[in-house]
């Protein structure tokens, strides 16, 4: 068995396991009270998807993490536009022993993005960018190529930031201790490890995810302030938010790094060097935790009721947070009834997910450090919902017989 994988589940034994219990709440951590939503999350965590007349399996967080291979979690739940409950679970290095705390800092991967969005949406309120407006006209350190596709539409800010910009490039795998990272309008030309980022359809056609697309928005952001991408997201977004330990910095330096949860493969292997470096700052670059994600969903609630402008004002918020054909907002995605949104992540290593209410002060927020983390963030965020009589997230209802009615 892989060293790794037989630390985690020493550790997982030692740390949340007990004898079995009568009932699956009394197994519970030491200070969390029986049938509490902490409870629930920790020793009767609801399955991702469920069978049409069959019994709920439930299990214990511990037993989950074990089966899946996923050394550390962490969790934090806004109630009421108040952080309800924070906590770490697990490893967040198996080598050194190191716990997951509340601070440990993840990559939040493709979460990046909703976050980052707040910095473009900024330009446009405060009249220095047009959402609609051709993106070519405020980028200056590197332009998007004209061809075919461009002169029948134009790219444009909300292309951008709802996948509808035609661009290519979905996703970036992110760059190990050995390899040279380019810098952004290097990654825009193909000078690392992806392709160049180019209009292959014409402008808000259709939807496509492209990460491609946010690495330009993050070109213009820097190019309009003169100022690198970290930077401006530290002084317009993330100060302001009350983000303090996040950051878009990449590689993060060695003095941020005191409480940084290393990522592992699905067969439970170190990520070489303990992450990847992610020149793609807004695509997948954001560092955080699962508190602060909740600090930046209630600023949008805050925001979209006119609450706070801190941000940005109710009008754009509003927009922000309206979804389109595709159910896309400028930023996050929106669920399909219209009452949450949403976004997951999906880097080396890393995996989480979060959810929050529009019309509301609630949300759920997940982030582990494992490739095998995405089943586990669907079950937790499930059972946090749940538990809390929340629309959703909801477990994916099948009928008996369908394929993948198993948990594997």
């Amino acid at each position: 068995m892989n060293a790794a994988r037989t630390a985690l589940i020493a550790w997982t034994s030692s740390a949340l396991a007990c004898a079995p219990p009568p009932t699956p709440d009394s197994s519970v951590l030491e200070g969390v009270a029986a049938g509490s939503p902490e409870a629930l999350v920790e020793s009767a965590l609801m399955p991702a998807v469920t069978v049409r007349g069959e019994p709920v399996a439930r299990s214990s967080l511990a037993d989950r993490m074990a089966e899946l291979g996923v050394p550390g979690v962490s969790v934090a739940v806004l109630v009421d536009g108040e952080i309800a409950w924070a906590r770490g679970y697990g490893l967040a290095d198996v080598e050194s022993g190191r716990s997951v705390t509340p601070n440990t800092l993840f990559q939040a991967a493709s979460i990046s993005k909703p976050v980052a969005a707040l910095a473009a949406l900024r330009l446009v309120e405060s009249g220095r960018a047009d959402l609609d407006g051709d993106v070519n006209a405020y980028l200056t350190s590197w332009r998007v190529p004209d061809n075919a596709f461009t002169v029948q539409a134009p790219v444009t800010l909300r292309g951008l930031l709802t996948h509808r910009a035609g661009l290519t490039v979905w996703g970036f795998p992110g760059y190990g201790p050995d390899e040279e990272a380019p810098d952004g309008p290097g990654v825009l030309d193909g000078h690392g490890n992806t392709d160049p980022v180019r209009v292959y359809k014409v402008p808000g056609e259709s939807w496509r995810y492209s990460g491609g697309g946010y690495t330009v928005m993050q070109q213009l952001v820097a190019d309009v302030h003169g100022k690198p991408f970290a930077t401006v997201m530290r002084e317009e977004v993330l100060d302001p938010i009350g983000m303090l330990r996040s950051t878009y910095e990449q590689p993060i330096p060695p003095e941020r790094r005191d409480d940084i949860a290393t990522g592992y493969r699905p067969n439970g292997d170190r990520v070489p060097s303990g992450w990847h470096t992610y020149p793609e700052q807004a695509a997948a670059g954001l560092w955080t935790t699962p508190s602060e994600l909740a600090l930046y969903a209630r600023e949008m609630q805050r925001a979209w009721k006119g609450e706070s402008t801190r941000v940005l004002g109710e009008a754009l918020a509003r927009e922000m947070l309206t979804p389109d054909a595709d159910d896309w907002g400028l930023g996050p995605a929106i669920s399909e009834d219209g009452e949450r949104f949403r976004h997951g992540g999906s880097n080396q290593g890393f995996r989480c997910t979060f959810a929050a209410y529009i019309d509301g002060d609630d949300g759920v927020f997940v982030m582990t450090n494992s490739d095998s983390g995405s089943e586990l963030a669907s079950e937790i965020a499930i059972t946090v919902a749940h538990a809390y009589g929340w629309s959703g997230p909801r477990a994916e209802e099948r009928v008996p017989g369908e394929e993948g009615t198993e948990r594997e």
